[in-house]
């Protein structure tokens, strides 16, 4: 293949456009990769299109590799399977919907397990039919709010999902981990740095689910690690070690105090200790209980519920932890205070909340037995020993407050919690039978009894990859692919307008035709800084300078990644653009 800038559908940029936020964002369109054409959605110009096939491939070949099928289901669905599994509404907002002339209700796929059991359950019939792994790379859709980021999130987006089908729990397992090796494979071969973090099932349900995460400091995502075993999850998932319960009658009676002025949790610690209440003078934030009141929308009902949140004063409730709990119900903070004059803003405590037919859900950390200062449910008063099991009994515990770092590993006695940001770039799930049951989606079993399938999904986001794999390799120059996805094997650059342009154009066309993939830089009207400035923008692995040398039969070879030059014979090119790559270079071969 060879790419002519005096000829490419390409334009660079030398400022950030103003609606970047990330640097992949401005990188990406700054050098020619994709074009903003409205919120959510990018045109892919012909580098761009390059290195998103060159990720697809990567990614069907190693999905081919673990047996899967390639099949291709249309993106425009109908409302029905969705309806059967609850989905339509679940979605909510988050789904674009249409109807055709005749009123059908319809929906632009944003995920296919519906279609996936739905084709599966009208093909096969019998046990030797399975186990089955079918896949398809297709562009998906959804109605994010805030589309933002540029390809990290988007409205419209290319994924790889597949859907394995078997017949018990063990085959289940066997698919999933031959999923989850393959995808450690491609991201390797993607040059990609990554994490394997327990996470929650969403809206897609299932049993168990882990995400892939490509380290980054603008991630949405939240992941923890420990520093004593292998604990890695993301911060939606993971589980607060519960305090030990205690004797709910080993405190005195609760007392209830004049606190003024108290509404937030350092103005209430202050005067405790000022005022020595309950006779101590030592009180912190983690011995308060705040009391949080969120609004609950269940799927398809109009009529909010009210609930409430008690974690330890010295934490925040997380919303987005929150909404994972909760999920597919949607959940907001509460601000209709002046219509429910019984809800003392930042004086509630949960005494009463049983008897105002309101749920109560807690922190892990508050279990019964442990005593807390909290609001007395009356203006400027707080009460002390409050106690857990003795004069509130909550719900249920859930996990809402913020993780830190420095928190207690859930799976190890001595390890602490760090903390990191990243961007969700897989995601396998153990669904288990909610869409088989669903559809009763049943084969005759060996025994000639019917057996219910079982089904996991696994998906990649491959137009998503592409931003991640930008975010990790680029500098302050531009983009530094790694050599598995980058548009070209090597740009050439004839930094001159005469004879080294013919030069580079000759010498192009014998890479080419040794099966490299080349973007030769034989433009006139620009000068050889502008070739330069462009080159380490669109960030192709190897560069070939030919310039003043080139009269001596020289050219310089230029490594994106490690700046390193090196000038040698034109007619030793071919052989060292095609010996294997040192480790840790971008491409450039070893010495």
């Amino acid at each position: 293949m060879l790419l002519r800038m005096s000829t490419l559908f390409l334009r660079t940029l030398r400022e950030d456009p103003a609606d970047a936020e990330v640097p992949s964002h401005r990188l990406l369109v700054r050098a020619g990769y994709v074009r903003r054409a409205a919120p959510g959605g990018y045109t892919w110009l012909p580098l761009g299109r390059l290195v998103l096939d060159r990720i697809t491939q990567v990614v069907r070949e190693e999905m081919v590799a673990i047996g899967g099928q390639e099949v291709l289901f249309p993106a425009l669905l109908p409302r029905e399977p969705y309806e059967t599994t609850g989905r339509w509404t679940e979605y909510g907002d988050d789904i674009f919907t249409l109807k055709d002339r005749r009123g059908a209700e319809y929906l632009l796929g944003p995920t296919h397990e519906e279609m996936a059991t739905l084709l599966v359950r009208d093909t096969f019939t019998s046990y030797r039919d399975f186990p089955v792994s079918i896949f398809q790379v297709q562009t998906k859709y959804r109605d994010e709010a805030r589309p933002r980021a540029g390809l990290l999130r988007g409205r419209e987006f290319l994924m790889k999902d597949s859907y394995s089908f078997d017949l018990d729990r063990a085959g289940l397992a066997a698919a999933y981990g031959r999923h989850r090796a393959a995808y450690q494979r491609i991201f390797d071969r993607l040059g990609l740095a990554y994490t394997i973090v327990a996470a929650t099932s969403g809206a897609m349900g299932g049993s168990a689910s882990e995400e892939f995460l490509a380290a980054t400091p603008v991630g949405e995502d939240t992941f923890v690690g420990c520093t004593a075993c292998d604990y890695a999850a993301n911060t939606e998932a993971v589980t607060t070690p519960p305090a030990p319960a205690g004797d709910v009658h080993a405190h005195p009676s609760a007392q209830v105090y004049d606190t003024p002025e108290t509404p937030t949790i350092e103005s209430l610690v202050a005067l405790a200790n000022a005022r020595h209440l309950g006779g101590r003078t030592d009180w912190t934030a983690a011995d308060t209980l705040k009391n949080v009141v969120v609004e609950l929308r269940r799927p398809g009902s109009d009529e909010p519920e009210l609930l409430v949140i008690g974690v330890p004063g010295d934490r925040e409730v997380d919303l987005k932890r929150l909404a994972a709990v909760l999920s597919p119900a949607t959940v907001s903070m509460f601000d209709g205070f002046a219509d429910r004059p019984e809800l003392v803003r930042g004086y509630i405590g949960p005494q009463l909340l049983a008897k105002l037919g309101i749920r109560y859900l807690v922190d892990p950390r508050v279990a019964p037995g442990t005593a807390w200062l909290t609001g007395a449910n009356e203006p400027g008063r707080h009460a002390t020993d409050v106690v857990c099991g003795r004069d509130f009994t909550p719900d249920g515990t859930i996990e809402a407050a913020e993780v830190r770092a420095g928190d207690r590993c859930p799976a190890c006695r001595p390890g602490v919690l760090t903390i990191r940001r990243g961007v969700e770039i897989g995601h396998v799930f153990q669904l288990g039978r909610r869409y088989t049951d669903a559809f009763r989606v049943d084969v005759l079993g060996q025994d000639g009894k019917p057996v219910r399938l079982t089904m996991g999904c696994y998906g990649i986001g491959v137009s998503r990859a592409v931003a991640a794999i930008a975010e990790q390799h680029h500098d302050d120059r531009g983009l530094v692919w790694p050599a598995a996805v980058a548009p070209c094997d090597v740009h050439l650059v004839a930094a001159g307008k005469g004879p080294q342009v013919e030069a580079a154009l000759e010498l192009a066309g014998q890479l080419a035709g040794r099966g490299l993939r080349v973007l030769v830089d034989d433009r006139t009207h620009v000068s050889a800084g502008v070739k330069f400035a462009d080159a380490e923008l669109i960030g192709i692995p190897r560069a070939v300078v030919v310039g003043r040398r080139w009269a001596d039969g020289y050219v310089e070879l230029r490594d994106r990644a490690t700046g390193d030059r090196t000038e040698l014979p034109a007619a030793e090119l071919l052989a060292r653009l095609t010996e294997p790559a040192r480790p840790g270079s971008g491409g450039l071969p070893a010495s």
